[in-house]
């Protein structure tokens, strides 16, 4: 589905990205370890198109999706293609309710009726259909993630990628997440996760790509993961 080969890029004349590879197959859930300020959040803005905005450009390397060359398109013909983004910090649009900040994005990929509406969304987070005509502004930290996870399910994206998806959450709504998390694994849907949470994220996920100053260092699944205490010490504690 995602294949990133030899992935080069950075901001201005600084590297950060020293030729990442990664790999995600069709109803994979895959995460993307490593410590703040390895590259987590540029890979995911290389793969997103959205590097320019900020600043940076992919410099070399191949970004495949759907066995099409992506790297270097703008960031709205990269979400065609089927991508979704929680971003880091949620980003919710604060002066919209939060069934225009669905609706915002609401798309259809592919033929036949969409699985993901307005109803559908509502459902998986019955809270947000109590809060549908609160603005973003006025949404606990909790409620905004629920917003920015069911925003990009919107879109009714082929991969779902998630920027630290339960960071500076409570315990309860982070467990929520985790639920939700499963659920969409178990209908199939392809993830790529960054998240802190060694214990949550080895449970859900398929494989592990852990990354160290823009490289990628290790790949396995958690099994091999938890038998290379080694790689945990040396790669994601602090």
């Amino acid at each position: 589905m995602l294949k990133l080969e030899g992935v080069t890029a950075g901001y201005g004349g600084s590297q950060v990205l020293f030729g990442i590879e990664l790999e995600i197959r069709v109803g994979e859930v895959v995460t993307l370890l490593g410590r703040n300020g390895m590259g987590k959040t540029t890979t995911v803005r290389a793969i997103m198109g959205l590097l320019p905005s900020l600043g940076g450009r992919i410099w070399g390397g191949e970004i495949v999706l759907h066995g099409r060359a992506v790297a270097g398109l703008p960031a709205h013909r990269v979400a065609r293609q089927g991508l979704g983004l929680v971003p880091e910090g949620r980003q919710v649009f604060p002066t919209l309710t939060v069934e225009e900040n669905l609706l915002a994005t609401a798309a259809q990929r592919g033929a036949g009726a969409p699985r993901w509406t307005l109803e559908a969304v509502y459902a998986f987070f019955p809270r947000l259909r109590e809060r549908r005509r609160n603005p973003g502004a006025k949404l606990s930290g909790g409620e905004q993630q629920m917003v920015a996870i069911g925003r990009a399910l919107m879109t009714n994206p082929r991969l779902l990628i998630l920027d630290e998806a339960t960071e500076g959450l409570a315990p309860l709504i982070r467990a929520e997440i985790w639920q939700v998390l499963a659920q969409l694994k178990a209908e199939g849907q392809a993830i790529l996760l960054i998240d802190k949470n060694l214990a949550a994220v080895t449970r859900l996920a398929d494989r592990h790509v852990v990354i160290e100053k823009g490289r990628t260092v290790w790949t396995g699944d958690s099994a091999a993961l938890a038998a290379a205490p080694a790689v945990t010490e040396r790669h994601l504690h602090l």
